[in-house]
């Protein structure tokens, strides 16, 4: 008897992502029901009905997948379906909430080819990341300082903001990060004045650094906008880019696309393994960040 691959979707939103739904189906699964408006405190109840129904061949060929728009409640609902499993019911988990996880895998891991073609690495360089306070913006961040990056967490909301969001995202995956106000042109220019790499991770069709700003980032050497709706969010750095020289600087410049192609491949790679694995397998962004890099030194 052959098993129907299943992917079971929960989320804290309202809706299933149509975004993920596609990657998953494209991906290999044949049945993608969805749970909306999950709480944490559900997620051991309904990891249990999801793995109590079937031998260990069909589990092999069921997995969970985790979405919303919070990447610190994201993790803490993959930390709870794991503790809610024991062997011989084990099924494979994924949390990528919004994109965040394989976003922001595919920016740092585009960055750090983009300073090995520098010759340079990522470890000791200063990240500021325009736009932090977000899913994406903290995900990168935190692979940021895993690799040994010195990162600032910025918020157009102001220093208090960026404060708050870098040691709530800091102390709950253990990194240390910093923060720096983007409140205003002079809080941003002053933060870029000590860049190395900058990181815009802002709302869709908002520019948060101009080409003025750009004049003051005397140190920078890349230079990331996942922003693929006009204005850019980092003037110069077109959609399309992949490390071209940034106008009026001394960087490089990687667009939307550039990092979203990497993104969907991320992804999409991730889905197929956890559908190929005979054994359980615990995907989050430390896994997309592998994977993201495999991928580019393809």
């Amino acid at each position: 008897m052959s098993h129907t691959y299943i992917l079971h979707m929960f989320t804290p939103a309202q809706h299933i992502s149509p975004f993920d739904v596609n990657m998953a189906a494209d991906a290999g699964y044949q049945l993608l029901p969805g749970c909306t408006e999950v709480g944490l405190d559900q997620i051991t109840a309904l990891t249990q009905d999801a793995i109590f129904s079937r031998s260990p061949k069909g589990l092999a060929h069921t997995a969970i997948f985790i979405g919303g728009r919070d990447a610190i409640l994201a993790a803490d609902m993959l930390d709870q379906a794991r503790a809610a499993m024991f062997k011989p019911f084990m099924v494979s988990l994924m949390a990528d909430p919004s994109g965040a996880y394989t976003t922001a895998a595919g920016m740092v891991a585009s960055v750090v080819a983009a300073l090995q073609a520098q010759g340079q690495a990522l470890a000791g360089q200063r990240v500021v990341i325009m736009g932090g306070t977000g899913p994406v913006g903290r995900i990168a961040a935190v692979l940021a300082a895993q690799a040994g990056a010195d990162v600032a967490l910025s918020s157009h909301g102001g220093l208090a903001s960026a404060s708050k969001a870098a040691e709530a995202t800091g102390q709950r995956f253990g990194v240390r990060l910093g923060a720096v106000s983007g409140a205003d042109r002079e809080a941003v220019r002053a933060a870029l004045a000590g860049a190395d790499v900058l990181l815009a991770c802002a709302a869709a069709g908002v520019q948060v650094v101009t080409a003025q700003d750009l004049t003051h980032a005397k140190r920078l050497k890349v230079a990331a906008d996942v922003n693929a709706v006009p204005p850019e969010g980092i003037a110069g750095v077109g959609v399309k880019d992949n490390a071209k020289p940034l106008a009026g600087t001394q960087a490089v410049g990687i667009g939307a696309l550039a990092i979203g192609n990497v993104k969907y491949q991320t992804q999409n790679r991730l889905l197929k393994r956890m559908a190929a694995s005979d054994t359980p397998l615990v995907l989050s962004f430390t896994e997309a960040f592998e994977t993201a890099q495999a991928y580019l030194q393809e």
